[in-house]
């Protein structure tokens, strides 16, 4: 089995892998359903209900959380306020 991973740039979802998770698989179509998404991190503006989800998919994640700008590890704590606190 791969190992479950989240990759976040720009406030969102950069990568994944959620293999054999289902509660975050279960965000990850949530967040799908939300809103509009674009393939580019760099173009994509999460709602609320968006923002929340990625929040869930990084409660239920089993593995590593990165941020792709520094390469860095992120705790959960550390990438939901990322996520949350981010403004364009």
């Amino acid at each position: 089995m791969s190992e479950q991973y989240l990759m976040l740039k720009w406030g969102t979802l950069k990568g994944w892998n959620l293999t054999g998770n289902e509660a975050a698989i279960a965000a990850a179509q949530r967040y799908n359903g939300a809103g509009l998404t674009s393939m580019s991190a760099m173009a994509q503006h999460d709602n609320a209900e968006q923002k929340q989800a990625i929040c869930d998919m990084i409660d239920a994640i089993d593995g590593p959380i990165t941020n792709d700008w520094s390469g860095e590890s992120m705790t959960k704590d550390e990438a939901k306020a990322y996520v949350m606190g981010y403004d364009r």
